[in-house]
C-alpha cells in the first residue's frame, strides 16, 4: 500500500531496547578498559591499542544516542542518530581489518581468515545500514514541512 508509514513498535518496547543497548555499549566499555580489559583476551595482540580509540569512540556514541533516544525518539533523530553511530562504527570496524590485532593458536581451525571474513562482511553490512540510513532521514527531512 502506498503512502503508509511502516508501523513504530509501541513506546515501551522502544525505550526498553534502548535501555538494554545502553547498558550492554556501557558494560563493553568496562570490560573492555577495565583492568586487565582487552588484555585478557588471549587472542588479542598488542595492536589493540591501535584500534581501541575508535572502538571506544563508537561504543562511546552509540551509548550516547541510545540514552538520548530514551527521552525522546521522533523519526528524524532516530535517523540523525542511527546513521552518525553507523558512519562513526565504519572506520572503527576499517582500523580493525588494516590493524588485524588478533593471533591465533589453534592449527586446525583457520581463525583468521574466519575473523577476517566476518570483519569484511561487517564493513560491507555496516556501508549499506549507513546508505539506508541517510535515505531514512532524507525521506523525514523531506516529509517535515
Amino acid at each position: 500500500m502506498e503512502g503508509h508509514a511502516p508501523t513504530r513498535r509501541p513506546a515501551v518496547a522502544r525505550r526498553t531496547g534502548y535501555s538494554i543497548a545502553a547498558v550492554v555499549d556501557g558494560a563493553l566499555l568496562y570490560a573492555i578498559n577495565a583492568h586487565p580489559g582487552w588484555r585478557s583476551a588471549p587472542f588479542l595482540t598488542s595492536d589493540t591499542l591501535r584500534v581501541l580509540p575508535l572502538v571506544n569512540l563508537s561504543l562511546i556514541a552509540a551509548l550516547i544516542a541510545n540514552v538520548v533516544f530514551l527521552g525522546r525518539d521522533p523519526h528524524w533523530m532516530r535517523a540523525t542518530g542511527d546513521l552518525a553511530t553507523t558512519l562513526i562504527s565504519l572506520p572503527a570496524l576499517v582500523q580493525i581489518l588494516r590493524v588485524f590485532p588478533f593471533a591465533f593458536d589453534d592449527p586446525t581451525v583457520d581463525w583468521a581468515l574466519l575473523v577476517r571474513t566476518v570483519v569484511i562482511v561487517a564493513i560491507a553490512l555496516t556501508a549499506i545500514a549507513a546508505v539506508v540510513h541517510l535515505v531514512n532521514l532524507l525521506r523525514h527531512a523531506a516529509q517535515r514541512p
